[in-house]
């Protein structure tokens, strides 16, 4: 009886201590901008898939909704902050669906299985990857009008990093399904 509750208390300091790190890195994946073409990308959207692949959906969505709410809570920790405003403030703007894309892109990445090949991969990637980007334009025309063009400017300037995101997860998927057997999280 005794092992077992350590054995518990050791796995949830474990997904802790996971969730913290996984917070920090995307963090720094969104303060790090990278030249690209149209626009400089971050790797945000990057470490969210990749959290859901290695983490699984159910830790995974816990360490984005534990930087969400880090977020929301007033730490710096999104891409634009402190410069544009913290806290539930800056949340609550024009990135806010993009933000609560993460959560619906973490999830499915995590519950996808990987193992049926590289264009199966890439469309579940995809697949995955859109939920921001769909969340985000709802939420981006219902703040600033419909009558913007709305994909031009939430979507369409980083469609092209998105693909290089996407293609570099792809290759990188047999080493990431690898580590994820080695370090047992999820």
């Amino acid at each position: 009886m005794e092992a077992i509750k350590k054995n518990e208390l050791n796995k949830i300091i474990k997904v802790f201590l996971t969730a913290i790190l996984g917070t920090l890195i995307l963090t720094v994946s969104a303060k790090i901008k990278i030249p690209f073409y149209p626009v400089p990308m971050t790797m945000q959207t990057f470490v969210v898939l990749f959290l859901g692949i290695l983490l699984g959906k159910k830790i995974g969505l816990l360490t984005v909704s534990l930087y969400l709410f880090e977020g929301m809570f007033g730490l710096p920790v999104f891409a634009g902050t402190p410069e544009k405003g913290i806290g539930i403030i800056y949340f609550t703007g024009p990135t806010m669906g993009y933000l609560v894309g993460f959560l619906a892109a973490v999830y499915l990445a995590g519950f996808f299985k990987y193992e049926k090949g590289i264009i199966n991969t890439f469309i579940k990637l995809i697949f995955s990857v859109s939920l921001i980007y769909i969340l985000g334009l709802i939420w981006l025309g219902t703040l600033i009008g419909w009558d913007k063009p709305i994909f031009k400017l939430g979507a369409q300037p980083f469609l092209l990093a998105e693909l290089f995101k996407i293609s570099l997860l792809v290759l990188l998927m047999p080493s990431l399904l690898k580590f994820k057997k080695l370090i047992k999280i999820t």
